[in-house]
């Protein structure tokens, strides 16, 4: 068997039966060190695969932070450092210069760290992040109970769309394009979330491969039933434009679009903030399974190995 016929996520299962421990399953690895959870994470960008070179280095650089504290935040935690890996060609110093400049700003506005790396030559760029953060409360994906909400903390399908743009390769785009795009370069993570996460959600995760599957695993971790509300699953003015254009259906971009980078996490109803970015999209049953309006869906959303 090929990891292609065995999948991204039945991989992972694999390696987990030979590591045996009870840390791996989450958006981090809670340890404790001294009294303190420390949360440990770690993410890879692939040129050709999650990237191209004619994108905005900053961007990519910008994006590599992100993604690894959105894992931070989805947990409960807030960043402190990172270690930066590259693997490159000989290629351009300007452009690393560039790249560079796009972490450090990220890791100034999440007040985060590079404290260091690795560098090695290939075919073809590689960037890979090692993060630490810190929590009061770890929050994972196995502790949401009957009878709460689930909640979301922003739009959803923008990235897909602005990928889809990006792959259009079109000499010009309108300004609704053009803000789809951004969010698919240039990524925030929900830092404004983790204190709340940490105090009030029974689980947690970040949404980086689509609503559909990333729900399908919080509801198996958790041993739950996830029942999602289709006219409450948030959808941005800019989604709703592009889907018109091109005569798409904006829910399913909701529902199986990848690098949103949004929070998805179940708490009781009452703990509702209306002062952040949040909204109940579904509520927890007792069951198995993902449900659209009470019609089971099947998982749908980014697998690295899928064959295309």
């Amino acid at each position: 068997m090929r990891v292609s016929q065995l999948g991204e996520f039945g991989l992972i299962e694999r390696l987990k039966e030979i590591l045996q421990s009870g840390l791996i399953g989450d958006d981090t690895a809670p340890v404790q060190v001294g009294g303190q959870t420390l949360l440990l994470t770690c993410d890879v960008l692939v040129q050709d695969r999650h990237f191209k070179l004619a994108y905005p280095p900053s961007a990519i650089g910008w994006k590599a932070i992100s993604v690894n504290v959105s894992d931070i935040v989805a947990n409960g935690g807030e960043p402190l450092y990172a270690l930066v890996s590259l693997v490159l060609p000989d290629m351009e110093v300007s452009y690393l210069e560039e790249l560079y400049h796009g972490i450090k700003r990220a890791c100034d506005f999440y007040r985060c760290e590079v404290v260091g790396g690795n560098i090695s030559r290939g075919d073809e760029l590689c960037i890979d992040v090692f993060m630490l953060g810190k929590t009061e409360r770890f929050v994972g994906r196995r502790g949401a109970r009957e009878g709460e909400g689930l909640f979301v903390s922003g739009t959803l399908g923008d990235s897909k769309a602005g990928l889809e743009l990006l792959l259009m390769e079109r000499k010009s785009y309108e300004p609704f394009e053009l803000t789809l795009i951004e969010r698919h370069l240039r990524p925030t993570a929900r830092i404004d979330l983790c204190k709340h996460v940490s105090r009030y959600a029974s689980a947690s995760m970040d949404l980086s491969d689509g609503l559909s599957s990333d729900a399908y695993k919080l509801a198996q971790a958790s041993g739950v039933r996830l029942n999602l509300f289709p006219d409450r699953i948030p959808l941005s003015q800019e989604l709703l434009a592009f889907c018109k254009k091109h005569r798409k259906e904006p829910l399913q971009y909701a529902l199986s679009g990848g690098e949103d980078y949004q929070l998805l996490f179940t708490q009781p109803v009452e703990r509702l903030n209306p002062f952040l970015s949040m909204v109940q999209i579904g509520v927890v049953e007792k069951g198995q399974g993902v449900y659209l309006a009470g019609v089971p869906i099947e998982p749908e959303g980014f697998d690295h190995f899928r064959v295309v």
